[in-house]
């Protein structure tokens, strides 16, 4: 029998199956757009999570859908039905019992008809007023006790999910013994793990003896705490959510229908919870309201409905500082939102971690922060645009294939020695090889073969770009442009002029040097101030860790001075106008960086006359230049002038 041929191609059927839901790429692209356009790097971070890949599935939609669902559970019915619902029983269980009555003669009707008539109106002190009550008439007694089983099998229900029947098992004393046992039980095995004794073995022992009556089967003493707790605090949510009267009424029902022994073990069940998880929110009253009665059951459950999506928006909220996708609990997603709602929690959270394995994003205590990659990858996109628009004028025309390397390639070669780093002469290397070893196919290369090509080496800058964060530059629109400028010529720098210093120099009140990750996360400075006499005194400061370089000093700014450092005790001082001791400790700056052989050149953005004035004297006194470039060109301006400027006077 001949054997079996496959086939293997392109997969034809549709969408490939094994393909991810997403584009990281894009997603980093999406972000660096953002970024570029003036937007916060860690709110684009966000925003990319919140809308979710493509646009679809993100956290903001899943937010939208637990707040409607939120809204649906506060309507849902009203909190006091079981107090309202025992009442009613209580009213149809007196007409019976009077109806019975009626037909009889004696003293004995005569009183008992004189203690219905005398029962206070509080449906909990009437309930229990009847409770040593000798009823005449057998549906009376029968419609009485359901208030009582009733009400104690809802509490019973909520605690405890698989004590239905056994709750309801009121006239069975085993059944009593035994809720009352697994009771005591449990209060001491909680005792004990809040001692933080070892409860692993006693954990097993009770769940081996009492484990029907725990349906979801808790693996240690946390999740049963967990379980317990959830419901617990759902209870004492419904208490603070009904009136003062309503609460009295409800806890008086209750302390009845369970009895002293019972009501006991619950409530130092309730104590031993309340200290173990005291996170949970126990004290929170909710405003619900609708026409359908709800039961003691039914309220809590409503309002554990309502406490678990307000845990589920405040993780998909995202605005903790360090706050992950991990602290989403896709388990609850799926219970309150759906199944398909949970995919896309678990397609997001696929998304972050490819993000960081690819090296696209890095996170630190405040949250998710692009990369040095990703970094690389938006200034890249930031020069593209620089260069996209750069054309032969005024300005200059710069070929930036040949620009870059460490050294101008003189012509001539020389064998490769360990540690060079000139260009491989590629030529000469393969005659090399063929001279030694013959025309033979494969040539063999050895390690004498090698020759590099011989360069002279250029002149290197020394760079610093100084750039003014004041709250202007975002409120008139040129936060984008100025980022976008930055990061390009910092690419610029590192890609195609290694051997140049840049330093990037970020000034409001006060100024800071910047890193390329920490200019495009910078926000603007909220305070107020200009102060370029600050960021020039750390501009001659990077030139002169570089004496044998070219010096270039660029500044972009909107205003003019409007801040100095006080020589006293080195505080920013403001004042607008601007004061004659900021213009004089300004252009004393400048002067120093004059006499150090640089020329500030200064690129002004937007059109007030005072700047103006001073941005001329200042480029005439240091024989610098000064631009008036809109906002698309400012990227082309600065770079190309510091293509210009580097080759320098000196």
């Amino acid at each position: 029998m001949a054997g079996n041929r496959f086939r293997y191609g392109q997969w034809r059927g549709g969408p490939d199956p094994l393909a991810p839901p997403y584009d990281v790429r894009a997603a980093v692209d999406a972000v660096g757009a953002e970024v570029l356009a003036g937007g916060s790097l860690r709110e684009s971070l966000r925003e990319l999570l919140r809308r979710g890949p493509q646009g679809r599935g993100g956290l903001d939609d899943l937010a939208a859908r637990a707040r409607r669902l939120r809204r649906e559970a506060l309507r849902r019915g009203d909190l006091d039905g079981a107090v309202t619902r025992a009442r009613a029983l209580l009213d149809q269980a007196i007409a019976a019992e009077r109806d019975e009555l009626r037909g009889r003669d004696g003293d004995d009707a005569r009183f008992a008809e004189a203690v219905l008539d005398n029962l206070p109106g509080s449906t909990a002190r009437a309930v229990a007023e009847l409770e040593g009550y000798e009823w005449a008439s057998a549906e009376a007694r029968q419609t009485y006790q359901r208030i009582l089983d009733g009400l104690r099998g809802e509490v019973l229900e909520q605690r405890f999910a698989g004590l239905r029947d056994a709750a309801r098992a009121a006239a069975d004393p085993a059944a009593q013994r035994q809720l009352a046992e697994m009771m005591r039980d449990l209060n001491d095995l909680l005792a004990r793990h809040a001692r933080s004794e070892d409860t692993t073995d006693a954990f097993a022992e009770f769940m081996r003896r009492h484990g029907e009556f725990f349906p979801e089967r808790p693996r240690d003493v946390d999740e049963l705490v967990d379980v317990l707790a959830r419901r617990a605090a759902a209870g004492e949510r419904l208490m603070r959510s009904l009136s003062d009267r309503q609460r009295e009424e409800l806890a008086g029902l209750m302390r009845q229908s369970l009895g002293d022994r019972l009501a006991g073990e619950l409530s130092q069940l309730d104590e031993h919870l309340r200290s173990l998880r005291p996170d949970l929110n126990w004290r929170r009253g909710e405003r619900v309201r609708g026409d359908q009665p709800l039961g003691y059951g039914e309220a809590a459950g409503a309002l554990d409905e309502i406490a678990e999506l307000d845990e589920l928006l405040d993780s998909l909220d995202q605005d903790q500082p360090g706050a992950t996708l991990d602290d989403v609990d896709v388990e609850a997603v799926a219970r309150t939102l759906g199944r398909e709602a949970a995919d896309d929690v678990r397609r997001l959270r696929e998304l972050e971690r490819e993000l960081r394995r690819q090296g696209w994003v890095t996170r630190d205590a405040e949250g998710l922060t692009l990369s040095p990659k990703a970094l690389r990858r938006l200034a890249g996109t930031a020069l593209r645009r620089v260069f996209a628009d750069l054309t032969a004028g005024p300005r200059g025309q710069h070929d930036l294939r040949s620009a870059g390397a460490a050294g101008e390639v003189s012509g001539g070669s020389r064998p490769w020695e360990y540690g060079d780093e000139q260009p491989l002469d590629v030529v000469r290397t393969l005659t090399r090889a063929v001279r030694r070893s013959g025309t033979g196919v494969p040539v063999r290369l050895a390690v004498e073969d090698f020759e590099v090509m011989e360069t002279e080496r250029r002149a290197s800058a020394a760079v610093v770009l100084c750039v003014d964060l004041s709250y202007s530059m975002i409120s008139q629109g040129r936060w984008g442009p100025m980022k976008q400028t930055a990061l390009a010529l910092s690419h610029l720098m590192a890609t195609r002029f290694p051997q140049d210093a840049l330093q990037i120099v970020g000034f409001g009140r006060e100024a800071m040097p910047l890193t390329q990750q920490e200019l495009a996360a910078v926000e603007p400075d909220m305070q107020q101030g200009t102060n370029l006499q600050h960021a020039l005194r750390l501009a001659g400061r990077h030139l002169r860790r570089h004496p044998g370089a070219e010096p270039v000093v660029l500044v972009v700014t909107d205003g003019e001075p409007t801040a100095h450092l006080d020589p006293e005790d080195g505080e920013a001082y403001f004042h607008w106008p601007p004061l004659p001791e900021t213009i004089t400790a300004t252009i004393r700056e400048v002067d120093k960086l004059t006499r150090y052989g640089v020329a500030l050149n200064l690129f002004m953005l937007g059109d007030d006359p005072g700047l103006r004035r001073f941005v001329d004297a200042v480029a005439r006194r240091s024989r610098g230049r000064m631009f008036t470039p809109d906002l698309d060109d400012l990227g082309e301006y600065v770079v190309s002038d510091y293509l210009r400027a580097r080759h320098g006077r000196r």
